[in-house]
């Protein structure tokens, strides 16, 4: 948030002094990459909180609502950038050659801000962060679309006087197209969409490994906040005692979680075997 900060008055100050639309609307869109970190922070924050009466499955979800935020703002920010450039199009003018540099310096900060995210909000699973790293990366594509019409500006100012206007309405649309993205991964977080199925079958097969664990009839998870809260239909021995069959579940819930670090927790529901396929070994249906 503090680089953030500096390169957002660093590119507004400069696109100023230089007379670049471009520029000034790159430097806005860095500041409103400073309010959506601070809107990440504050829901990581919330999601780290532990699980209490009222919410029984824990804090998670305002991670999400975080990242489904920082996708909002990045649209109403593309909008208003988008509107600027269109109301001064006719505003034609040559920006000065050293806006240039403040430019290549956001670009270059902005891609170690940006691969950081990446890296750490895919290792937690969080997509408010990796969210905020898109963020980064479309400061590196409106950095880019901005140094380009500066450029053009500065070598033919007769022929490319309003490329400056267009670069700025560049930035925008793509503000905007990001935004879009960010809401609908994040939208799909909150309407409960199923992992990705590799991760499906780690749970089956941590699941089948548990000694008594004869099949798996279902198998559904959804995201909270960092983690996955999963429901498994177990099918064991219908012959087994109640006991035996309680002491199988939870044996296999406690494996999961053990085994899978981004399994919060784990309802079992226990069904009987089909008798004819007690003797062929442990086995999972994925139709159902």
């Amino acid at each position: 948030m503090l680089i953030g900060a500096a390169l957002a008055v660093m590119k507004i100050s400069v696109g100023l002094m230089a007379n670049s639309a471009a520029v000034v609307s790159d430097g806005v869109e860095s500041a409103s990459d400073v309010l959506a970190s601070g809107i990440v922070l504050f829901g990581l924050a919330l999601a780290a909180k532990p699980a209490d009466e009222e919410h029984p499955y824990g804090h998670g979800r305002f991670e999400t609502i975080s990242g489904l935020a920082v996708g909002v703002m990045l649209g109403m920010t593309g909008a208003v950038i988008c509107f600027r450039a269109a109301w001064s199009i006719n505003d034609q003018h040559v920006p000065a050659a050293f806006a240039i540099w403040a430019l290549v310096v956001s670009m270059l900060a902005k891609l170690a801000l940006g691969a950081a995210k990446f890296r750490i909000g895919r290792k937690i699973k969080s997509e408010a962060l990796v969210a905020d790293g898109w963020n980064d990366t479309v400061d590196i594509l409106s950095a880019s679309a901005a140094l380009v019409a500066v450029a053009l500006a500065v070598w033919r100012p007769q022929r490319f006087a309003a490329a400056d206007h267009y670069g700025a309405f560049a930035v925008g649309l793509i503000v905007i197209f990001l935004g879009i993205r960010v809401v609908y991964n994040t939208a799909q977080q909150l309407v409960d969409r199923m992992p990705p199925r590799e991760l499906l079958e780690d749970i089956r097969r941590v699941a089948l490994n548990v000694p008594g664990a004869l099949g798996i009839e279902k198998c559904l998870a959804r995201k909270t906040g960092l983690r996955y809260h999963v429901d498994l239909h177990l099918e064991v021995d219908p012959d087994m005692t109640v006991r035996r069959s309680h002491e199988i579940a939870h044996d296999v819930r406690n494996r999961i979680i053990a085994e899978l670090s981004w399994v919060a927790d784990v309802l079992v529901h226990v069904e009987p075997h089909t008798l004819a396929t007690i003797e062929s070994g442990p086995r999972w249906r994925t139709g159902k």
